[in-house]
């Protein structure tokens, strides 16, 4: 990027998304687009097929799509924005090649937008970011600020009949709200006015270049939002210039909650936060269950404090967050109490939140899991198979189908086959049930009254409509 044109330059050049509709393309997408720019894109899925209602809303909001053939790449003038991932024999990126076009990552573009705003606020961390993503933007534009949010999920509160995928809101420019990414690097490219980091675990990368990347990125934060229930986010507190600490159990952390005030129902909570500043306390009422959502919670109320939002103000804003699409996502409850869940769950410390917010309550538990790609399942797989024996009890199942595969020539010689045995060593109780339509003929079959189903998994929004499907097929 050594000779990359200038902000107002770059921004006044066409772009065009190799894969538009990605969670991480499209919200980038569309901030574009509501300031001006003109932006094409492809997707192997809108060839394929696959989510037409996520095609057809962006054709509405007036994008044009091309098939994935080069056919879009035109002139030099263009932008290709693709993902650092993606093999050089993709049509686009050839055709780019040859026509000698700039070509950005996602989070190169994402991060020129959040440098180049008045002030831009990062929520960095292995899980949450979304969540909290979400709820920090939801605060500030409740309390008037306008951000400008970027998010890799569907945020519910901003969903309208024109704009069904609400993953991003264009604000003005001078707050810009987004997560940011640890786990290929890219974290580095942002200069934040307020950096918060959620927790520090294993994901993609091994401990060490973790407390590495999240130092770096506290170092260069003007204020660092820290959560001091996370042990090691805690200790990289002395990379912080200036800080604000949260944290539910963390007696010293200044946005807290009141011991012995937290309230727990199998939807929702509430609890007492208290604003160690000044010594206040706010009564919070949350439409989201699990202690990492309170935690989430607390992030976010801490964050629009480093941003010049009073303690109160964010807890009252909080009150009405609607939460994200497929992260703890109630698609309903049958007449026979069989409640089904869409979640996002891919990851061992992501699927664990779920469960425990899950066996916080009774009744059984069906966890259905689809695995994000083969790649993961063999990098995380054992880890996962020890959340799914640890987390769930003798009379639960979890069910496993073949990995998520939409082309390309990664390793496929070992699958969800493993997985299963693993579980079913440790002691759980576990089915491989290699294609998704069987799966849900099972499901079906073996639920009963006030079960919970959950399905899980990453990178495959028709696994929205799988559980729209299966819920309209229970007693």
């Amino acid at each position: 990027m050594s000779d990359m044109p200038t902000p107002d330059e770059l921004f006044a050049r066409p772009f065009f998304f190799c894969g538009i509709g990605g969670s991480g393309m499209l919200p980038l997408a569309q901030i574009l687009k509501g300031r001006g720019c003109t932006v094409e894109g492809s997707d192997r899925s809108y060839d394929q097929g696959r989510t037409p209602e996520k095609f057809a809303a962006l054709e509405n909001q007036g994008f044009t799509l091309h098939p994935q053939d080069g056919s879009g790449m035109v002139s030099a003038e263009q932008i290709l924005v693709a993902s650092a991932a993606i093999e050089d024999s993709v049509p686009e990126v050839s055709r780019a090649n040859e026509l000698g076009c700039l070509r950005l990552t996602r989070a190169e573009l994402n991060s020129i937008l959040f440098n180049t705003s008045g002030a831009g606020l990062a929520v960095a961390g292995t899980s949450g970011k979304s969540t909290v993503t979400g709820m920090l933007g939801w605060i500030l534009h409740a309390c008037g600020r306008e951000p400008t949010i970027m998010n890799g999920a569907v945020m519910k509160n901003f969903v309208s009949p024109e704009r069904p995928f609400a993953s991003a809101v264009i604000g003005g420019q001078s707050l810009y709200v987004s997560e940011v990414d640890e786990s290929d690097g890219s974290i580095a490219l942002y200069r934040p006015a307020v950096g918060v980091l959620l927790n520090v675990s294993l994901d993609h990368k091994s401990m060490e270049e973790l407390r590495q990347l999240f130092g770096d990125y506290l170092s260069r934060s003007r204020i660092s939002v820290i959560n001091a229930d996370d042990e090691e986010a805690l200790a990289l507190l002395p990379h912080a210039k200036e800080v604000v600490t949260f944290g539910i159990d963390q007696e010293k952390a200044q946005i807290g909650v009141v011991p012995g005030s937290i309230a727990e129902g199998p939807m929702r909570q509430a609890a007492l936060i208290v604003d160690r500043h000044d010594g206040s306390q706010h009564p919070l009422t949350l439409h989201l269950p699990g202690r990492h959502n309170l935690s989430n919670a607390l992030a976010a109320i801490a964050g629009a404090a480093a941003a010049g939002i009073p303690v109160g103000k964010a807890v009252e804003a909080l009150a009405a967050f609607a939460g994200l699409a497929r992260r703890f996502d109630i698609v309903g409850t049958s007449p026979s109490a069989i409640t089904v869940i869409d979640d996002f769950g891919h990851n061992p410390e992501k699927c664990a939140a779920t469960l425990r917010t899950l066996k916080a309550h009774p009744g059984r538990v069906l966890a259905f899991f689809q695995p994000h790609g083969y790649g993961p399942l063999r990098q995380m797989g054992d880890e996962l198979a020890e959340t799914f024996a640890n987390e769930l009890d003798e009379g639960d199942t979890v069910i496993l189908c073949d990995p998520v595969y939409f082309g390309g020539t990664v390793d496929r010689s070992e699958g969800s086959e493993r997985i299963v045995g693993l579980i079913e060593q440790a002691g759980g109780n576990a089915e491989y049930i290699p294609s998704r339509d069987a799966v849900g003929d099972r499901l079906a079959e073996m639920a009963r009254p006030a079960d919970r189903i959950v399905i899980m998994g990453a990178r495959d929004d028709t696994l929205s409509s799988f559980a729209r499907d299966l819920f309209s097929r229970l007693p």
